[in-house]
């Protein structure tokens, strides 16, 4: 069990062994429910969406399709946070 301290603008600090236990990395979200009994229930968000998404992300509208070059320019580029 972990006791943790809220600040005096109602944050808590989760640790670093909480946060790897929820596999939340920093810029990632988190849900937390709170339940009757004065408790609450903290947990990762995981992306939604089906693997097919992906593909209709990369689709021209107009246009042939990507080149696989094309591809990696634009993911290489989403990698280093660029749009």
């Amino acid at each position: 069990m972990s006791t943790l301290t809220v600040t005096a603008k109602g944050q808590v600090t989760l640790r670093k062994d909480i946060l790897k236990h929820l596999g939340i990395r920093p810029g990632e979200k988190i849900t937390v429910d709170k339940l009757p009994d004065g408790r609450i229930e903290v947990k990762a968000v995981r992306p939604s969406g089906e693997i097919s998404d992906v593909f209709n992300f990369l689709k021209r509208k107009d246009g042939p399709s990507l080149s696989i070059e094309e591809m990696n320019r634009i993911t290489a580029r989403g990698w280093a946070g660029k749009r």
